[in-house]
């Protein structure tokens, strides 16, 4: 059980097949290399392989491929030893900032890998042959593009083979906005996968056919100059050092890079020529005899030599030739058909990925312009211009553009529906509380009607009585006015409450806009809230620092509600706790009318926090629709071009502060 835990580890599998992968590819460069490379025969794993380069080319290679299974394993273990234990702890599956952190590694992991697949076997391989001190600059050249074109290969496999263990991952855990890491264009990553694979058969095609080349040229580089060898000397005769000298200097030349020598015991005598490096002396000795008397000046064959033993009077020796058969108008003109055929590939590859990626782009900016477009919910529909993929992608996106539109109108008349049903239940708590509110100036006024009536009886007693004075006459008359002064206030007062009520009866779509001021707005506040505040026992605390001659363009109606809604919200919030008290202050700020509503009640959870004004939510539950502050935030935007922004924290209070753009002064 234990063990099938393990391989489920995600960090286990990426580890599993990057390893095995490259295993897979270290191999194959291994078996690939003395082919390709055309090493020298029996200058591998043989006992003269260990006197070169104090190690065989086996051991060699598996101290590279060990060193380089090591790095791949401990960096995706170390880089992402937070994924297992994310995957077997379920408390850190729901903590955010472990989520992020684990999506941010797996998509920059596969480009670091990427990189270290690419250069490491390359640095690898080249530290290697530098310490054995065994090649010469060309073969260590060409060994370096040889392993180069197997580590692109290796790199782009994993790349792409590894993709699934990272998408399973970043699947789980996906939350909305947490693409974080690395984005890498997808013509750069088409490039990544298609270019290094290029480059790579490219060099291997061009190395098999000028090692194929070239091995016909060696053969007939050799028949000729051990044939001038055998012909020029009598191997049953014995020479003196001298006589050999001679015959060789006067021996036809067929190339600039041949030279003459001569091996007797451990003495080297150049003849002519630069004298044979101690990999062809020693080949020579031990080797050349297995070979018809070839021999060679390094592992590859590009630099040989035919040798023949004679019998001299100091002893027997080794008598040869060195011939270069390495072409260097052959290697450039490889080089150059490479470096065209890469310079072309990247032109169309760069075309072709850019129009992929172009084709994409017009899908993604139709969506953009969707979910942007609030105005409009009917977009141009894009042209199928490839019968492919990109095609299907382009007809899905008509086809969902024409269900969008559908649903967005649907939407809105809902919305409409829904906005109208919260605005009448509104007004009917407004005229619940309006009905409180008119009471009292009625009753005042019927009191002051009878107050009247009376004074019209004694005033009409009075008339014939001879004890009333003149002066009782204007005592009368001022009890009267006082009464028809007092019924002119609380007419007035009524007069107000229902120019307010009728201004809040107007729909909210409707276009209001005129200018008012700020006491116009604080006085509808006060009248409508007046009734609400008073039943629950809670204080406005009105402070207005703004001045009495700043006008305001828009709906006043419409704000008021805004403002009431939130008042209504912040008295909520206490939870029916008395004597509570509710700041609403008002002040400008860069141009701006700020209104500011704070309470020090509930407060607001983080998850209602998160989708506050994104969508209908209420904290009131069945009592709620979540309508209010989604309504306030929409009119504020639509009837002003403001915003709202507000604080809060959980049981210490809330603060909505509503942003008012000001005219500009001309």
């Amino acid at each position: 059980m234990k063990k099938r835990i393990f391989f489920k580890k995600p960090t286990t599998r990426i580890c599993i097949r990057y390893c095995m992968i490259a295993l897979v590819f270290l191999i194959a460069c291994a078996l690939l290399l003395p082919t390709l490379l055309i090493y020298a025969p029996g200058s591998i794993n043989t006992p003269f392989d260990i006197k070169m380069s104090y190690i065989s080319y086996t051991q060699q290679i598996t101290i590279v491929a060990i060193v380089i299974l090591l790095v791949i394993f401990l960096s995706i273990k170390i880089f992402l030893r937070d994924v297992d234990d994310w995957y077997t702890n379920k408390d850190k599956k729901t903590n955010k900032h472990t989520v992020e952190k684990i999506r941010k590694k797996c998509f920059n992991l596969p480009y670091i890998i990427f990189f270290i697949e690419l250069f490491l076997p390359t640095l690898g391989i080249m530290f290697v042959l530098l310490l054995t001190g065994s090649h010469h600059g060309i073969m260590i050249g060409k060994i370096m593009v040889l392993v180069l074109s197997f580590a692109l290969l290796l790199a782009s496999f994993t790349y792409i083979f590894s993709k699934s263990i990272y998408a399973e991952i970043l699947s789980s855990t996906y939350k909305e906005g947490s693409n974080l890491g690395l984005r890498v264009p997808l013509k750069n990553k088409i490039a990544m996968q298609i270019i290094p694979l290029f480059i790579s058969v490219l060099l291997l095609v061009s190395f098999i056919g000028y090692s194929r080349s070239v091995k016909e040229k060696e053969d007939i580089y050799f028949d000729i100059y051990h044939s001038n060898l055998t012909e020029s000397f009598n191997t049953n005769t014995t020479y003196t050092i001298d006589e050999i000298k001679d015959i060789l200097s006067q021996m036809k030349k067929y190339g600039p890079e041949t030279s003459t020598f001569i091996l007797l015991d451990d003495k080297i005598i150049t003849v002519s020529g630069e004298e044979p490096s101690y990999f062809m002396v020693t080949y020579t000795k031990e080797l050349s005899s297995n070979y018809n008397g070839r021999t060679y000046d390094s592992y590859g064959i590009d630099t040989q030599g035919a040798t023949i033993i004679l019998n001299t009077t100091e002893g027997t020796c080794y008598v040869g030739i060195s011939y270069s058969i390495f072409s260097k108008e052959v290697t450039f003109f490889l080089v150059i058909t490479c470096l065209i055929l890469l310079l072309i590939v990247g032109l169309l590859l760069h075309y072709f990925s850019s129009s992929i990626t172009r084709d994409i782009n017009v899908v993604t900016d139709g969506l953009k312009n969707i979910y942007s477009n609030s105005k409009s919910t009917y977009m141009e529909k894009l042209p199928v211009i490839s019968n492919d993929e990109i095609g299907d992608l382009t007809m899905a996106f008509n086809k969902v553009q024409d269900k969008t539109q559908g649903y967005i109108q649907t939407i809105k008349s809902n919305q409409e529906t829904l906005m109208e049903s919260e605005r009448l239940a509104s007004l009917g708590q407004l005229i619940g509380g309006i009905a409180h509110n008119l009471k009292t100036p009625i009753m005042s006024i019927s009191g002051a009607a009878e107050g009247l009536t009376d004074l019209v009886k004694e005033y009409d007693s009075s008339i014939d009585d001879p004890e009333v004075t003149h002066q009782d006459h204007h005592d009368i008359a001022k009890d009267m006015t006082d009464w028809i002064e007092k019924i002119k206030t609380y007419t007035s007062y009524m007069s107000d409450i229902i120019t307010v009520v009728k201004g809040q009866a107007v729909n909210l779509s409707s276009d209001n806009n005129i200018y008012f001021k700020v006491d116009e707005l604080l006085k509808d506040i006060n009248i409508l809230m007046k009734h609400e505040l008073k039943s629950a026992l809670v204080t406005l605390d009105v402070q207005n620092y703004v001045s009495s001659e700043l006008q305001i363009n828009g709906d006043v109606n419409a704000l008021v509600q805004v403002v009431n809604n939130m008042i209504s919200n912040a008295i909520q919030s206490y939870n029916g706790k008395p004597n509570q008290v509710i700041n609403l202050i008002l002040k400008t700020d860069n141009s701006n009318l700020l209104i500011e509503i704070q309470d020090h009640g509930c407060g607001m959870p983080e998850k209602v926090k998160e989708k506050l004004f994104k969508e209908m939510i209420t904290t009131k539950g069945k009592n709620g629709t979540g309508l209010g502050l989604f309504m306030s935030y929409s009119t504020i935007k639509a009837h002003f071009n403001g915003d709202i922004t507000f604080e809060s924290e959980l049981n210490k209070g809330t603060k909505f502060t509503i942003i008012i753009p000001l005219p500009k002064l001309k």
